[in-house]
């Protein structure tokens, strides 16, 4: 007699992802953003996108947030292979929120070996101030 366990396909797919690096693996290939002050003047994006070109990248600023998008598609097919596995596609999206003093109409963006680098620049905060009171007559 055979015990059945209907927990074991469970366990061999936890094992399996977790152990056998299928988190790992997956996480190697998401690309990175980093985003960090410039001078206390600008934040500055920087997603790093290997194997993109520029064409493959769009950034647009809607409704206080930075939205980089990036998509891949791989053309051409070697008729003479007969392919296993073939990834034809990459994308990659990124939303992130601008701080209420960002000049979203001086965003600049420059694309170089694969590195998105967005400059947001950041206007100067009002300083408090003291507001006089006038007295009324009544």
């Amino acid at each position: 007699m055979v015990r059945f366990d209907p927990f074991a396909q469970l366990s061999a797919l936890t094992r399996d992802l977790f152990e056998a690096g299928g988190i790992r693996s997956v996480q190697g290939q998401m690309p990175t953003t980093d985003v960090y002050m410039e001078d206390d003047t600008a934040l500055i994006v920087e997603a790093h996108l290997p194997n993109f070109e520029e064409k493959d990248v769009s950034v647009d600023v809607d409704r206080g947030a930075l939205l980089i998008q990036a998509e891949r598609r791989d053309r051409d097919e070697d008729a003479n292979k007969k392919y296993v596995m073939r990834e034809s596609s990459t994308s990659f999206y990124r939303s992130i929120l601008l701080p209420e003093q960002a000049d979203e109409d001086k965003i600049t963006a420059r694309f170089d070996s694969g590195v998105l680098k967005v400059t947001i620049p950041l206007a100067e905060s009002a300083s408090p101030r003291k507001i006089a009171i006038s007295g009324g007559a009544a």
